[in-house]
């Protein structure tokens, strides 16, 4: 880009050196006008590298991840509060509430269907490829997938697969809670997305409607949000621990807010391969009714774990 700018303003000044030429000899002008474009080509030189674009995603060196004995990358999420939910957004995102958070491990990629495939679980995954999110995954699926993990891990299961019921305190793999999903997915932004306010900048971290073709991706193509974590603005949408209502925030506690009890539907948080920009906010809400059937399920729809932190955790 320099060199063109500068030829085309070299051109000018040979235009110009013609104009003001005087029995062959180079006036005072002219060297002025050529000494003019000869700083300004340096100025460029030195100011448009600068200005080049930055990868947004964390170095490795800032995060505390884990890699777990089935071979799963996990980063620390540090514990605090945050200000759930948006009082800009859709009604069932309202009102913003404070809760706090406990320090989990997370899944840094959507579950793969490579890593679904180690354990006794029926794939049904639409967008066949090892390393693309398991996808068009029941609610039940999602969670005997995490006890199959923590068995194979020696750690205690989280859940009940007859009740569906999720103990807290197991060391096991379960599925975030809503407000850790929106927690991790922030990572301590309080803007639409937890790159800002520009949905322009999307498609550089996230798949969605307007570039994924149709179709879901390999996981962790695109940029982390700054917590690392690597499509928490699309390619599949995840399963919540929670049951899903319109009105869950309004008598939302603070205290971790845990999970809703009752309900038809559990939460789906984050933006999928056909999702419109809006649904792919931080704050965006939604429900799916295909908790234990599978011909319910949608290939728009996937998951990844966390697992409680416990001091002395090893760290990579």
């Amino acid at each position: 880009m320099i060199y063109d700018i500068t030829t085309e303003l070299m051109n000018v000044t040979i235009v110009e050196g013609r104009d003001i030429m005087v029995s062959g000899k180079t006036t005072l002008k002219q060297r002025s006008f050529i000494l003019q474009v000869i700083w300004f080509s340096v100025c460029l030189a030195i100011l448009l590298p600068g200005c080049r674009k930055t990868s947004d995603t964390p170095p490795e060196s800032t995060l505390k991840l884990m890699k777990t004995k089935t071979g799963v990358e996990m980063v620390l999420i540090p514990g605090g509060h945050f200000d759930m939910g948006s009082s800009s957004g859709s009604p069932d995102e309202a009102p913003e509430h404070r809760v706090e958070i406990s320090s989990f491990w997370m899944d840094r990629y959507e579950v793969t269907q490579q890593q679904y495939a180690k354990f006794p679980l029926p794939d049904p995954s639409h967008f066949k490829h090892p390393q693309h999110p398991a996808e068009q995954i029941n609610w039940t699926d999602a969670i005997e997938y995490c006890n199959e993990r923590s068995f194979e891990e020696n750690l205690q299961p989280c859940y009940d697969l007859e009740t569906g019921k999720c103990d807290f305190q197991a060391n096991g793999y379960r599925l975030p809670t809503e407000a850790e999903w929106e927690y991790a997915c922030r990572a301590g932004t309080t803007t639409k997305y937890s790159f800002g306010n520009e949905e322009r900048r999307l498609g550089e971290f996230a798949w969605f409607r307007a570039n994924a073709i149709g179709k879901t991706h390999p996981v962790g193509q695109k940029q982390a949000n700054p917590w690392g974590l690597f499509d928490i603005h699309g390619n599949v949408r995840e399963w919540c621990n929670d049951y899903y209502s319109k009105t869950a925030y309004i008598d939302a506690s603070e205290k971790n807010s845990k999970e809703s009890t009752t309900g038809r539907e559990r939460v789906v948080r984050g933006g999928g391969w056909d999702s419109s920009f809006d649904s792919c906010r931080s704050a965006y809400r939604a429900g799916d009714p295909s908790i234990n059937d599978t011909c319910l399920a949608s290939d728009t729809i996937g998951f990844r774990c966390v697992r409680n932190y416990i001091p002395g955790d090893t760290e990579k």
